[in-house]
């Protein structure tokens, strides 16, 4: 299905303009992420980092402070914030204009993070499941927001997801959650089908092959699958070695409509979206 609506985003009183696609560049303050490149623990490295990912040609800093790959430790949202604190201060204080965002299912954190550092997006992996609170607070704050499908918590996600048909389940999940966040005045709105998020590697590649079915709602469409287990064990590798096969899938979603790609390697990625934006004739904006 060719997009044939404009895209733009309101972030922090400016227009992003997302008919050429753009780059999140992921900055972990964790000590746990599944992948050890993405982890940041020092103030020197999270601004490191967050100086990378902008020079690379990242268009928004995804700083996240809770691990949400699978089994991932539970950590208090006192815990969160502080580490979130620490890295916000640092990027504004290097970075006072970067996009960033901030990667937490807790509207409390949100609002946090939108009312004391600026943050311009929330991103949300549970879509107001684990905070009742979240989408009240997203239609207040009038901030962009990532809503991500998912099948039960990180903790439990990957025991035994299951489907009757993932493609028109995911439909429906955003159908539902669109409805509900425009009822309470929420705009800006984004979707991430949440590739490796209750899902099995089966229903990761049945997802993408009709990731396109997703510009029904002509909203747009954020995909996360940098150096996930959906590639690497297809591919026998481990997340270290699956940058190949992370640009390759970049490729597809970005032919299948994907107009923000969340990822570890961002220089790699804004390449990927050079290839597919010369074959669709797409200019970057000046």
């Amino acid at each position: 299905m060719e997009q044939t609506f404009a895209k733009y985003i309101n972030v922090n009183g400016q227009l992003m303009d997302l008919s050429y696609p753009r780059v999140m560049g992921i900055l972990n303050i964790t000590p746990d992420s599944f992948y050890a490149g993405s982890r940041m623990q020092t103030e020197t490295e999270i601004v490191q980092r967050a100086v990378r990912i902008v020079r690379e040609g990242g268009s928004i800093i995804d700083v996240g402070a809770y691990s949400s790959r699978p089994n991932a430790e539970h950590i208090s949202p006192q815990e969160e914030m502080e580490r979130l604190r620490k890295g916000l201060r640092a990027i504004r204080r290097e970075l006072p204009d970067a996009v960033i965002s901030v990667d937490t299912f807790r509207a409390d954190v949100a609002r946090m993070c939108v009312e004391e550092y600026g943050t311009g997006i929330i991103n949300d992996i549970s879509a107001g499941n684990m905070d009742e609170n979240m989408f009240p607070t997203i239609a207040r704050l009038g901030v962009p927001y990532v809503m991500m499908h998912m099948q039960g918590t990180p903790q439990d996600m990957q025991l035994h997801p299951h489907y009757g048909n993932i493609v028109k389940e995911v439909l429906y999940y955003f159908s539902e959650k669109v409805q509900k966040l425009r009822d309470m005045g929420a705009k800006d709105l984004i979707i991430d089908p949440g590739f490796g998020f209750g899902k099995t590697l089966e229903h990761n590649y049945e997802l993408l092959n009709k990731m396109e079915e997703l510009q029904i709602f002509e909203l747009p469409v954020l995909v996360g699958v940098s150096r996930k287990s959906m590639i690497y064990k297809l591919l026998d590798k481990t997340p270290d070695t699956a940058l190949n096969g992370t640009s390759i899938v970049h490729a597809i979603a970005l032919m299948k409509g994907a107009d923000i790609l969340r990822v570890h390697d961002v220089k790699a990625a804004t390449e990927a979206i050079r290839i597919v934006a010369a074959m669709k004739n797409l200019k970057p904006e000046e």
